[in-house]
């Protein structure tokens, strides 16, 4: 006997236990959306919203916003010329130990941050594996800003070089071979075919490696320190500021949160164009 329309078996009415199921789920997923959230309106809550400019405007705040951007963005720029080779690697040619270097590649973003900035001081500091030649030649790398650019690289580069590998193994073999049989070199095939066709996911891990490069903290304090002017991030003048100033720290957090919301938003946004 066949069974009616929007009822199963026994009788249960399967249209009418729908909304009730989705009732409660939306509930039980309240707890873990208020927790997630609660913390971020209190930021704003607790943020003087009509000083903050005038927060901002105080020059430990205003050093350290400079030197964020400069830093974060020179370390974006270097991981895009040095990713992208070692991501069209990983992403169209097999190799021995491609799967472990694929697997170190990934590393850095599961490592303690403090792991991470102790590492670099091991490998760079005045008495590191290769810091100590450079020390010798008259080159220092710990504790100045060059060493904020390397914490930064080391931490954020996976999130470009991953995404690029995706992006890159997407694209149209077809059309790369087709422009090759027109006449085109490799590099005109890799700008103005292969590129083109991984535009979204290489912007969107460009976007992600710049602002988890702004907001790093555990490499940065340990491999560079936690001078003002010189290596103090944001980030950085926000631990101090937190027993100095909180209204500084305050305004400067509220900066980060509204700028990686706008960041996820925007990655969102290109990785949905690209599907």
């Amino acid at each position: 006997m066949p069974i009616p329309v929007g009822r199963a078996r026994g009788g249960l009415d399967v249209a009418s236990s729908r909304p009730r199921a989705g009732m409660t789920l939306f509930w039980s997923a309240v707890p873990m959306i208020l927790f997630l959230v609660l913390p971020l309106l209190a930021l704003i809550w607790r943020t003087e919203l009509a000083e903050i400019g005038t927060h901002l405007a105080q020059e430990v705040a205003r050093r350290a916003i400079l030197l964020s951007v400069w830093t974060s963005a020179t370390a974006t720029l270097l991981t895009v010329l040095l990713g992208t080779p070692l991501a069209l690697l990983i992403a169209r040619r097999r190799f021995p130990g491609r799967r472990a270097l694929d697997t170190v590649i990934d590393l850095p973003t599961v490592l303690p941050p403090a792991v991470a900035g102790l590492a670099l001081l091991m490998a760079f500091g005045r008495r590191g594996m290769i810091g100590q030649s450079l020390s010798m030649a008259g080159v220092e790398i710990a504790f100045t800003s060059l060493a904020v650019i390397l914490a930064q690289i080391f931490v954020a580069s996976p999130y470009y070089i991953r995404a690029a590998i995706g992006g890159l193994s997407r694209s149209a073999a077809e059309l790369e071979e087709a422009a090759a049989l027109d006449g085109a070199d490799s590099r005109q095939i890799f700008r103005f075919v292969t590129v083109p066709l991984a535009r979204a996911s290489l912007l969107g891990g460009l976007v992600m490696t710049w602002a988890r490069a702004l907001g790093d903290f555990g490499a940065t304090i340990l491999f560079a320190g936690n001078y003002p002017g010189r290596t103090q991030t944001m980030p950085l003048a926000i631990y101090i500021g937190f027993e100095m100033d909180l209204d500084v720290a305050l305004a400067l957090s509220l900066v980060l949160m509204v700028t990686a919301f706008a960041i996820l938003l925007l990655v969102k946004w290109l990785l949905g164009r690209s599907r």
